[in-house]
């Protein structure tokens, strides 16, 4: 089934290329762009990259019809997200291949994401923004009320690419703004299909796609038609980001890298936790912003767990995501295989001990690299002080637990973290103390769509999913009623 899958996504993109969605039209571009699989180091198809003009043409299209999109009723702009819902899910098996063709994930997982992405969707418009009531006395009455921004430019990276456009989407749409998206110029296609089967769904210009390069990115962020930018990636294009949004000091929401530290305690057994602290780690090959990172053990396990999680490692199997036994992928793309490359050659120089992997895999095609293990090494290196973003997890022994949060907390990140004991009270008491956005006892990674989700730090700023989300979407504003007429 899974070679019959590749084969039938790959004739459909030559019969059938891609197109961004602008104003509620499907369009290409005079230049295109290679699309690699990661899983050979090959291109497989081409992508439309958007002219400046065109993203004139989507933004003004979007400006046009976001006043009437606001002004539908909620429950028609919820009905109109949950056809997207429908359409996604319809459309799940050619979905899924375009992911682990473009990303490398193995398929059952972008299965899964693709049934997340469509998940997100109805829980988000579960919740609803109301007026709130802030004094009602003989003084008079004040309202907090919630309008729309207006135009919204969304950015967003390769390791996830659906189920993190959905929301971007569904936070917009559902609070009255219209959209214009970028998807990734290293996993774009799967999100353009996304436009395609979308672009009438919603009335024209509500909903624009568009492919380009990094250069598209940062008109995106600088174009004065744009109210408001939700980007997700690394702390350094978020810092570009930023500035560049500064100039007409555009509403900015930025989920941005982590490098999650989990703790574990002395009372845990090794070998029933091992499997999900090794999945915490590699899910999507470590590709995963909130996955651990750091993973700090005491002493007197360290050794049981560290020995549970090498045997892990070197009985996973990684290879092309259309093989059904296989369990992780490849690193996304050829620079970040590098950079995961570098850093396993800084840490050899540190004399760390690789308990498992530590290389990339013999045959030289596609960016593979073994599940890696490392042990005794600390802090100073680039493994443990750097966010990796591939398939590498550092384990760092303590034995007093202070010294643990201490050492989590010292670094410039702070999206996730977690706290492992069979005493939930003293792990959630030590959790709490985690200078993240998030904190987890007994479990690592996961975002609730109802529940606010960002960083500390240099992780982010602001709030995606949640009411707390919603109203990153929104400006709010203060209405005073006096208590007796003129």
């Amino acid at each position: 089934m899974s070679a019959s899958t590749k084969t039938q996504t790959l004739a459909a993109l030559q019969v059938r290329p891609v197109c961004h969605v602008i104003d509620g039209r499907l369009v290409g571009s005079e230049r295109s762009a290679d699309v690699i699989d990661p899983a050979t180091g090959q291109p497989f198809g081409r992508c439309p990259q958007a002219s400046p003009d065109q993203l004139d043409a989507a933004v003004a299209a979007a400006r046009r019809a976001q006043p009437a999109w606001a002004a539908r009723p909620l429950a028609e702009r919820r009905n109109c997200l949950h056809r997207l819902a429908d359409a996604i899910l319809a459309h799940e098996p050619e979905l899924a291949a375009l992911i682990t063709l473009e990303q490398g994930k193995p398929l059952k997982d972008a299965h899964a994401e693709v049934a997340r992405a469509a998940s997100q969707i109805r829980l988000l418009t579960e919740l609803v923004i109301e007026t709130e009531v802030v004094r009602d006395d003989a003084r008079g009455r004040v309202e907090l009320r919630y309008r729309p921004l207006g135009v919204v430019g969304a950015i967003t990276p390769w390791n996830m690419p659906l189920v993190l456009s959905v929301p971007k989407i569904a936070h917009a749409l559902y609070t009255g703004n219209v959209i214009v998206l970028k998807p990734s110029p290293y996993a774009p296609l799967a999100t353009l299909r996304l436009g395609e089967l979308a672009h009438d769904l919603f009335p024209p210009g509500v909903l624009n796609v568009l492919a380009g390069d990094h250069a598209l990115g940062q008109h995106i962020s600088e174009h004065p038609g744009i109210d408001k930018i939700s980007f997700t990636g690394s702390i350094a294009t978020g810092k570009r980001v930023m500035a560049s949004a500064a100039g007409t000091l555009k509403r900015v929401t930025l989920e941005l890298g982590g490098n999650d530290a989990a703790i574990v305690l002395d009372d845990v057994d090794p070998e029933a936790i091992a499997p999900k602290l090794f999945a915490g780690a590699f899910v999507n090959c470590g590709q995963v912003c909130m996955a651990i990172k750091r993973l700090y053990v005491h002493a007197d396990i360290y050794e049981p767990l560290v020995d549970a999680l090498g045997r892990i490692a070197r009985a996973t199997r990684v290879g092309n995501g259309f093989d059904p036994d296989v369990q992780l992928g490849p690193v996304q793309n050829l620079a970040q295989f590098k950079i995961v490359q570098d850093i396993l050659d800084d840490t050899r120089r540190a004399g760390a001990r690789f308990v498992a992997g530590g290389h990339a895999l013999e045959g030289g095609q596609g960016y593979f690299i073994e599940p890696t293990i490392v042990a005794d090494i600390t802090e100073g290196t680039r493994l443990v002080d750097e966010e990796p973003f591939g398939p590498v997890l550092p384990v760092i022994r303590f034995t007093d637990v202070d010294d643990a949060l201490s050492r989590a907390n010292s670094t410039r990140f702070g999206l996730g973290g977690s706290v492992w004991s069979r005493n939930v009270e003293r792990a959630a008491a030590i959790a709490a103390r985690l200078e993240a956005g998030t904190a987890w006892v007994n479990h690592h990674v996961g975002a609730d769509a109802q529940v606010p989700f960002g960083g500390a730090k240099q992780s982010g700023r602001g709030r995606e999913y949640g009411k707390a989300g919603l109203r990153e979407y929104m400006e709010e504003m203060a209405v005073f009623i006096p208590s007796s007429r003129l």
